[in-house]
């Protein structure tokens, strides 16, 4: 699964790496500071890609919720749905089963630029978050879906899949990762009229993992009495119990 993310690249960085441009320019001030921990359960303000605009950086809040919710709705939506993850995943598999997201799968999907994610490895029954990022340390994109609700608010939620064998040594428990979007695939992913056989194989293809660079923080990040949106939580901590982890 995928509840924790880091952004850390300011507002122009985003657009010259996606080549886009932020919808509301009154919000760049808000997405200039770095997001070294976003904790999906505090449903943040996001930035993202959206099919219904690819040209632009657009909000959206983390949390998917139906598209007839009035927004006022919202936060109760999130507190009845905690206990199926708050709307904050979507399994990759389900994504024409699922009443909610088949109406999205084709018309709403959306990138998520982000510089790195967390995932939980669990080692004798205690939990050691692994942060996972790019070795150049550049943003990349995972793939999403949202939905528009009255008035203009967007929500949205990250895809998953089944993990690989770099990714079950990590989150060892579930071994679900999220999915991401090789640089060569972003485009396609927010494509007008996409066939659902076409969605399909841009989520199975495989991301260059050899670019990755995943290893054990602090477990600050699991602590909700810590703030762990601070630059030193994306610090690695050698934990001599997991050194035969890679």
């Amino acid at each position: 699964m995928c509840y924790h993310v880091s952004q850390t690249k300011r507002v122009s960085d985003l657009e010259y790496r996606y080549d886009v441009d932020l919808y509301d320019e009154l919000s760049e001030e808000a997405f200039d500071i770095p997001a070294y921990h976003l904790n999906g359960f505090n449903h943040p303000n996001m930035l993202v890609i959206p099919q219904g605009g690819p040209t632009s950086l657009a909000v959206a809040k983390w949390g998917l919720v139906p598209s007839k919710t009035h927004p006022e709705e919202v936060e109760k939506y999130y507190k009845d749905a905690i206990r199926y993850g708050s709307g904050l995943n979507a399994q990759s598999e389900k994504l024409f089963d699922h009443f909610i997201y088949k109406y999205s799968a084709l018309s709403k999907r959306c990138i998520i630029p982000v510089t790195g994610f967390y995932e939980p490895h669990e080692h004798n029954k205690k939990k050691y978050p692994y942060f996972i990022h790019r070795k150049d340390n550049e943003s990349f994109g995972l793939a999403g879906i949202y939905t528009l609700l009255e008035g203009g608010l967007a929500t949205f939620t990250i895809l998953t899949k089944e993990a690989t064998p770099l990714f079950e040594k990590i989150h060892n428990v579930r071994k679900r990762q999220p999915v991401l979007l090789g640089r060569d695939f972003e485009k396609a992913w927010v494509e007008e009229d996409l066939s659902e056989a076409k969605i399909k194989e841009i989520l199975s293809i495989p991301y260059p993992e050899d670019e990755l660079d995943p290893y054990p923080v602090s477990k600050d990040l699991f602590s909700p009495r810590v703030n762990s949106d601070v630059e030193n939580i994306t610090d690695k901590v050698q934990y001599p119990e997991l050194q035969s982890l890679f």
